[in-house]
C-alpha cells in the first residue's frame, strides 16, 4: 500500500493558481503592457523633460520609476491574482481545503484513489483522474483541467512523493 501525507496551505493553492495565471494570454498582455509600454512611455516623457527642458533631475526620477515599474509590475499582477483566489473561498470553504491531506493507494481496492482531508474521505476513480504534472518543489495530480491536488514536496509528512507520483501515472494509464 502506498501512501502519502502532506500539509496543503494557502501558499500553495495561490501558487497552484499564479502557475496556471501565467499561462494565460490576459498574463502575456498585462507583462507587456506592464513591463514595455507603459515604461516605454515614461522614458519618452523623461527624455523630453530632459531634452526640451534641460532638467536633468525630473528626467532621471522619471526613468527610475519607469524601470522600478518594469521590474515591481509583474510582482504586483501576481500579488493581485493571489489575493482575488483567496477571496472566492469562503471562511468555511477554506477551513475544509486547508490542512493535512492522506492519499492512498490501497492494493484491496485497486479501483480508487483514496483521499483523507480536513472536508472528510473521498474516493477517485482512475478514470476521472487526467495526469500528474511535475513543477519545482510540487506535485499536481489533476482532477480536470482546471482543478488538481497540489502536493508540496516541502510539507511532506510521510511516503515517498516520486514513488506515489509515478504509481498514480501507472494507475491513471491502467485505466484511463
Amino acid at each position: 500500500m502506498l501512501e502519502i501525507e502532506y500539509e496543503f496551505r494557502e501558499e500553495d493553492l495561490i501558487h497552484f493558481n499564479e502557475v496556471r495565471f501565467k499561462q494565460t494570454d490576459e498574463y502575456r498582455n498585462q507583462l507587456k503592457k506592464n513591463r514595455w509600454i507603459v515604461p516605454g512611455v515614461m522614458m519618452l516623457i523623461g527624455s523630453f523633460y530632459y531634452y526640451y527642458y534641460g532638467d536633468f533631475n525630473s528626467a532621471g526620477y522619471i526613468f527610475g520609476v519607469a524601470i522600478l515599474w518594469a521590474w515591481l509590475s509583474p510582482r504586483v499582477v501576481l500579488l493581485n491574482v493571489g489575493r482575488q483566489i483567496l477571496k472566492t473561498y469562503s471562511y468555511k470553504e477554506r477551513k475544509n481545503m486547508f490542512g493535512t491531506y492522506v492519499l492512498t493507494i490501497d492494493p484491496a481496492n485497486p479501483n480508487f484513489l483514496h483521499e483523507k482531508s480536513p472536508s472528510g474521505k473521498n474516493k477517485m476513480a482512475w478514470s476521472e483522474l487526467i495526469r500528474v504534472d511535475y513543477a519545482k518543489g510540487y506535485v499536481y495530480i489533476y482532477i480536470d483541467l482546471g482543478t488538481a491536488l497540489v502536493i508540496p514536496e516541502a510539507t511532506l509528512k510521510r511516503g515517498d512523493l516520486q514513488a506515489f507520483a509515478k504509481q498514480i501515472e501507472k494507475m491513471i494509464e491502467l485505466h484511463g
